[in-house]
């Protein structure tokens, strides 16, 4: 009976093919090119690397990540395989949202300037927000970095982007650093920074705002080399199968190594803890 049905659909295929019966039994048999093999494993890496930004990356941006991985394929390839998967950049935006309540948005100045090297602890802070894949989806990390030892000196999780992600990194940070009035505290310009209830908080400590300009990632350098290192080092083609599991990865680097042991070329080679111990900065 199985083979009966087996002979009626090769028997269907061929006539919706057009093809002979003869040469379809031989393109199945045919083996599978080295190319269309390299085409597989390329693809998957396309995929990796275009879900790691977010789905906005065209195939310009993903041939240049894999370059970085060492792969030499070039863009057009890289082109033919995303538009195979159906991925695309993401370009444009949608409608402007209107104002819903409560407090308007602010955009602050970019009174840090790129001037990431700065004398003491606990003056200029950086902060941002990566995103990191798990089989239960995407959990989104906040931290806050000290520009002067490069120290991560407060951090937070959860499954959103939203305010109160970052308004916990920052609260940890505080908690931890007890800085004194007139720190500066550089990021971008996310809603989760110009929100009322972000600017209220900085308000509140004596924080001074500063800003990037609008589509510069330069203006927020240093954060962003540590995410780039904490995904090179740390996550590299890692997807964990839970948040909690990723939680832990991320504290083990952040707690256990890049803080108290990662050497760095701006400190010396020095950790940040370290650093900061030897130079009599210490903020904790």
């Amino acid at each position: 009976m199985k083979a009966h049905q087996q002979e009626f659909r090769v028997t269907t295929m061929c006539r919706v093919l057009g093809v002979q019966r003869a040469g379809f039994y031989a393109w199945l048999a045919a083996p599978v090119s080295d190319r269309a093999k390299e085409d597989r494993r390329l693809s998957g890496l396309v995929k990796q690397a275009w879900l790691e930004s977010g789905t906005v990356y065209g195939y310009r941006k993903v041939a240049g990540d894999l370059r970085d991985l060492g792969e030499t394929c070039g863009k057009h390839r890289i082109y033919r395989l995303m538009r195979a998967e159906g991925l695309k950049a993401q370009v444009g935006y949608g409608r402007r949202p209107r104002p819903r309540g409560g407090l308007p948005s602010t955009v602050a100045p970019n009174r840090l300037d790129r001037q990431f090297t700065v004398p003491a602890a606990n003056t200029h802070w950086v902060t941002d927000i990566t995103y990191i894949r798990t089989h239960e989806g995407w959990i989104y990390l906040a931290v806050v970095l000290d520009l002067f030892s490069r120290q991560i000196v407060g951090w937070a999780t959860q499954g959103h982007m939203q305010a109160d992600l970052v308004l916990q990194a920052l609260t940890s940070a505080v908690w931890r650093r007890k800085p004194e009035s007139g720190l500066m505290l550089h990021s971008d310009q996310g809603s989760q920074f110009t929100g009322g209830d972000w600017q209220a908080f900085l308000k509140a400590h004596g924080i001074v705002c500063s800003m990037s300009r609008r589509g510069n990632c330069h203006d927020n350098a240093v954060a962003e080399s540590f995410f780039q290192l904490l995904k090179r080092e740390r996550i590299r083609r890692k997807i964990y199968l839970t948040r909690a599991a990723a939680r832990s990865d991320l504290f083990d680097y952040i707690e256990m190594f890049y803080n108290p042991r990662r050497r760095h070329g701006s400190n010396g080679g020095l950790s940040p803890v370290e650093f900061e111990r030897r130079s009599g900065h210490s903020g904790q």
